[in-house]
């Protein structure tokens, strides 16, 4: 156990790995919970949760970390956890740069300038 963040070795080297989890938000009207399922990335010591491109709507979960940035990961494969996290939405095109890139190379993607432009992205620190 990581006597710092009260995190267990296990749980660590989990978040380390980019993976299918789910997230909890609070929903921003009701204040309930709301999970989704999503794609955990990890990239240097960095989390974070990108999306497919959409420019017509802004997903629901987004709203709700602006209004409250107090988030759960759910990791379900190699380690079963519960991570508080705090998340913060990245507008600021040259800070979201890299992040989309290392998402698109995971991807196989080649349409980085659209992902740029409507990919959420969202960092996450551990809590």
């Amino acid at each position: 156990m990581d006597r710092a963040s009260g995190i267990s070795e296990a749980t660590r080297a989990a978040l380390n790995h980019s993976q299918i989890i789910d997230l909890t938000t609070t929903g921003r009207r009701t204040g309930r919970p709301r999970r989704i399922e999503i794609f955990l990335h990890h990239d240097g010591d960095q989390l974070f949760i990108t999306g497919m491109p959409r420019s017509d709507k802004t997903r629901d979960w987004i709203y709700n970390i602006e209004a409250d940035p107090r988030v759960v990961i759910h990791l379900k494969h190699s380690v079963v956890d519960d991570v508080p996290a705090t998340a913060r939405v990245v507008t600021d095109p040259d800070e979201r740069r890299p992040f989309i890139e290392a998402a698109a190379r995971r991807w196989r993607r080649t349409d980085v300038p659209e992902m740029l432009r409507h990919s959420p992205l969202i960092l996450l620190a551990v809590d």
